[in-house]
């Protein structure tokens, strides 16, 4: 019965060694001891099973070695530390990038209805005796299938708003956008990425905050002025742990004033524009309250509630990726310092964590990642899933 489930791993595997297998190995082929897919699947199943890091990959791969070879030789066994460390700082991240948004694309064909993007820093990462600044990595993520779809490192020379961009390019490909909403924070607030989510067959949502004070200052104005035939309002309550959120979503299509003819210096032309959005939120906390008031611009045309729905499972980037990322893999205290190895193993925990979320089951992640070390059997159905 052991023996069939190895025979069973073989092709629910292959479509992620075949995505391995465009990773370009530079080295001379005769000399090669441990080649790249091997490597990568070290990586990718040692950073399931709970490593977060090179030497505890290794110590976790030289245990499962029997494992390993279900699905690759490994002739000459687990390679050390320090030679996957070179590895990873020589493969082009581009291109292993490209390889991870081209197979998260088969864990689901069809375009995400809600996409949000948003940047983060992996503190762990920065160099200071080289002077090289932390990786800041820009992602997009599916917020109700609650995967990675891909990601691109913000340039040392560059910025989140030259960067996001440059990802809905890589993203665009094949229509992997088409159809979808985009949603991102204020910082990419601009004609550039609002022509860009376009471009990729998508509806953006934008905020609108205190980078954009002449178009936010209109947009609250229109509002506070509006009559109640140009509006519509949903109200919305979240309640837990000893916390009341109510959130007051009101939506407007009534935007010719910010779409027409008229020319002036400073102007905000931002394409395609449909909808403006106003969300009033209070919070009730134990003894305190507090209120916020957010302003957003979008190209589709949806209902109040469509908004609020939208507009909510943007923070789940925050919830379900960054907070998991940094709580359950550690991804701050990383030590990856070197070369390209900061942008490819930030790749491989977006493999790793797509690959433990598809997985049907009722435990958390990181348990999902614990039982994986431990339990061979349980890392292979995760890798099959």
């Amino acid at each position: 019965m052991e023996a069939d489930m190895f025979e069973d791993d073989r092709p629910r595997l292959r479509v992620l060694l075949d995505h391995f297998s465009l990773v370009e190995d530079e080295r001379e082929q005769w000399r090669v001891a441990h080649p790249l897919p091997e490597v990568l699947l070290l990586v990718v199943c040692g950073t399931i099973g709970a490593c977060d890091d090179f030497d505890e990959i290794v110590e976790w791969g030289e245990d499962n070695l029997a494992f390993l070879r279900r699905f690759l030789p490994y002739h000459h066994g687990i390679p050390g530390s320090r030679w996957l460390r070179i590895l990873l700082n020589r493969i082009d991240p581009d291109l292993f990038s490209n390889c991870f948004i081209s197979w998260a694309a088969t864990l689901r064909p069809d375009a995400p209805a809600l996409v949000a993007i948003d940047g983060k820093t992996s503190r762990g990462s920065h160099d200071r005796a080289n002077g090289r600044a932390a990786l800041h990595l820009v992602s997009a993520f599916a917020t109700r299938e609650r995967l990675v779809l891909g990601q691109e490192a913000v340039a040392t020379t560059s910025c989140e708003q030259d960067t996001i961009p440059l990802l809905l390019e890589r993203l665009a490909e094949k229509d992997r956008l088409k159809g979808a909403l985009v949603t991102i924070d204020a910082i990419a607030c601009n004609a550039k990425t609002a022509q860009a989510v376009l471009d990729a067959g998508a509806d953006y949502l934008l905020a609108a905050k205190a980078n954009q004070p002449g178009l936010m200052g209109e947009i609250e104005r229109f509002f506070a002025d509006a009559p109640a035939n140009l509006t519509s309002t949903v109200t919305e309550v979240d309640k837990g742990h000893g916390r009341v959120e109510e959130r007051r979503v009101t939506v407007s299509t009534q935007i010719d004033w910010l779409s027409g003819d008229r020319r002036f210096p400073g102007e905000y032309r931002f394409p395609s524009i449909a909808t403006i959005v106003k969300v009033q939120a209070q919070v009730y906390e134990k003894s305190r309250q507090s209120s916020q008031v957010r302003f957003y611009i979008s190209s589709r045309s949806m209902t109040a509630l469509q908004f609020a729905e939208a507009i909510r499972g943007h923070w789940a980037i925050e919830n379900s990726l960054h907070w998991v990322l940094d709580v359950t893999f550690n991804e701050d205290a990383a030590r990856s310092r070197t070369g390209h190895g900061p942008a490819n193993m930030a790749v491989v925990r977006h493999f790793a964590i797509n690959m433990v979320r598809s997985h049907n089951d009722k435990r958390s992640i990181k348990l999902r990642r614990n039982k994986a070390g431990r339990n061979p059997q349980y890392m292979a159905e995760i890798i099959r899933a």
